[in-house]
């Protein structure tokens, strides 16, 4: 047996809108699958597994600088909740993306798989 990759979902009630962002301000390759129906190539990833009472799954992009990330997202019209939050593991924020998508970017301070 050979796993091959990862397939993420992102449900929103605006998909031509967060596509359109996925596309056009983050900058990721796709390919249209039919009909406008896109399929975006992720940055290389990392899985960690954490301890929790209930099961659950989230996404996260990593950055190599936050402030600067951030200041670029916010030019393309991203917006963002809060300010940057030391969480030990690194720098947080919450995008906002369309459809209320709410995705955390942050600035790992962790040794990475990638």
């Amino acid at each position: 047996m050979a796993i091959t990759g990862a397939h993420a979902l992102l449900y929103t009630s605006e998909p031509e809108q967060l596509r359109a962002v996925l596309r056009d301000v983050i900058g990721w390759d796709f390919v249209d699958a039919h009909d406008g129906w896109l399929i975006f190539a992720l940055p290389p990833a990392e899985l960690g597994v954490h301890p929790a009472e209930t099961p659950s799954h989230e996404l996260t992009l990593m950055c190599d600088d936050l402030d600067a990330t951030v200041a670029d997202l916010r030019a393309k019209g991203i917006e963002f909740r809060g300010e940057p939050e030391n969480q030990g593991f690194g720098t947080v924020m919450t995008m906002v993306l369309p459809g209320g998508v709410d995705m955390t970017l942050y600035e790992p301070r962790h040794a990475t798989a990638i």
